[in-house]
C-alpha cells in the first residue's frame, strides 16, 4: 500500500470559494482528519477514499454540522468553523446533499422543497414558490409536485433530495454520493446538471463511483486515514497508473487486484508482467486501486 501523499499542496484555483487550513478532528485517540489543507474553486472536484478515510468528517465540517479540533474552513470569506453568525452565513451560501436523507412524513414533493426553502429564510412566498418549481424542474420532478413522497421510487427520492440542494443557485455545492439509487439515464442527467452549473460555483462530489469522477470532474482529491493522498487533475491522477495495468490470460504475480473481464482476459492492477501480458489503458479506478492498495476494492468488473 502506498502511504506517502502524492500531492499535499492545494491545487491553484481560479477563484477560491472554499478553503480548509490545518483541519484536524480527533475523537478521543482516533484521528479522523489530520491537518488537511485544500482549496476549492469553480468547477467539479471529485472526493474519493475508502470508508473511514475522513470524507464524511470533512463534509460535516464544511457544511457547519461539526466543529474541528483544530484548523478552520472558510467559504467566500465566512468561517464555517467560526462563530454562529458566520456559520449561518455559510449555510446561506451552500447547497448540501447528505448521503442519507430522512423525509418528513406525509409531505408532497413541493411541500418538502418549500419547507427547506423556508429554513433557508426565503420569506417572499411567490419568489420562494417559483424557486421550488425551478429546482423540481431541474431534476425532472416538475410533474410530481403534488405527489406524496412515500409514493416515489428510490431514484425519485434521491432526485428530490438533490433538488433542495440547488435552492438559490448556491456558490458551493457539497454532494455526498449523489448518484446512489439512480439508473444510468438518471446519472447521465445528473452529470449534465452539474456540468451546467455556473462558472462561479464550486461542486465537491464525494463518491465511490470512479466512473462519475472520470465523466464529470476536472480535479480529484483522494483521502485515506484522515489525510489527503492526492490532489490534482483527473488526467494527472490517471497518469499515476500508466504502465501498471495489464491484460493477460491469468492474474499477474504480485498484482494488487485482478479480475476476469467481459472479454475473457484478466485485468491486473500492478504486478509483474510476463509473456503474453499486454499494457492496458489505465482508468480512474485503476489509479485509485493502485494508490490505496488493499484498502480499496474494484467498484465493478468492466469489459476491456
Amino acid at each position: 500500500m502506498n502511504t506517502d501523499p502524492i500531492a499535499t499542496t492545494p491545487v491553484a484555483t481560479k477563484q477560491t470559494i472554499a478553503r480548509a487550513e490545518g483541519l484536524t478532528k480527533r475523537y478521543g485517540t482516533t484521528v479522523a482528519l489530520d491537518s488537511v489543507d485544500l482549496a476549492l474553486g469553480s468547477g467539479v472536484t471529485g472526493l474519493l477514499g475508502p470508508n473511514g478515510a475522513g470524507k464524511t468528517t470533512l463534509i460535516r465540517m464544511m457544511t457547519t454540522s461539526a466543529p474541528p479540533t483544530a484548523g478552520r474552513i472558510t467559504v467566500l470569506g465566512r468561517e464555517a468553523t467560526g462563530p454562529s453568525a458566520d456559520r449561518t452565513e455559510v449555510r446561506r451560501l451552500l447547497g448540501y446533499l447528505p448521503q442519507e436523507v430522512v423525509f418528513p412524513r406525509g409531505m408532497t414533493c413541493f411541500g418538502f422543497v418549500d419547507y427547506i426553502a423556508i429554513l433557508k429564510e426565503w420569506t417572499d412566498t411567490a419568489r420562494r414558490h417559483s424557486e421550488v418549481r425551478r429546482v423540481l424542474d431541474m431534476v425532472g420532478l416538475g410533474d410530481r409536485t403534488t405527489k406524496k413522497i412515500r409514493t416515489l421510487s428510490g431514484g425519485q427520492r434521491r432526485r428530490l433530495a438533490l433538488a433542495q440542494s440547488f435552492i438559490g443557485s448556491p456558490r458551493l455545492l457539497v454532494l455526498d454520493e449523489p448518484t446512489t439509487g439512480l439508473d444510468p439515464e438518471q446519472r447521465a442527467s445528473l452529470r449534465a446538471l452539474l456540468s451546467e452549473q455556473g462558472s462561479g460555483t464550486a461542486v465537491l462530489l464525494a463518491t465511490h463511483q470512479t466512473e462519475d469522477v472520470a465523466a464529470l470532474c476536472e480535479r480529484v482529491i483522494v483521502m485515506n486515514a484522515g489525510r489527503v493522498r492526492f490532489d490534482g487533475t483527473v488526467a494527472e491522477f490517471v497518469g499515476t497508473a500508466t504502465g501498471r495495468v495489464w491484460l493477460a490470460d491469468a492474474a499477474l504475480p504480485g498484482a494488487e487486484h485482478s479480475w476476469r473481464t467481459g472479454s475473457g482476459r484478466v485485468r491486473s492492477i500492478g504486478g509483474r508482467p510476463g509473456e503474453g501480458a499486454e499494457p492496458a489503458e489505465p482508468s480512474v479506478e485503476d489509479a485509485y486501486l493502485l494508490m490505496l492498495g488493499t484498502n480499496a476494492r474494484p467498484t465493478e468488473e468492466v469489459a476491456a
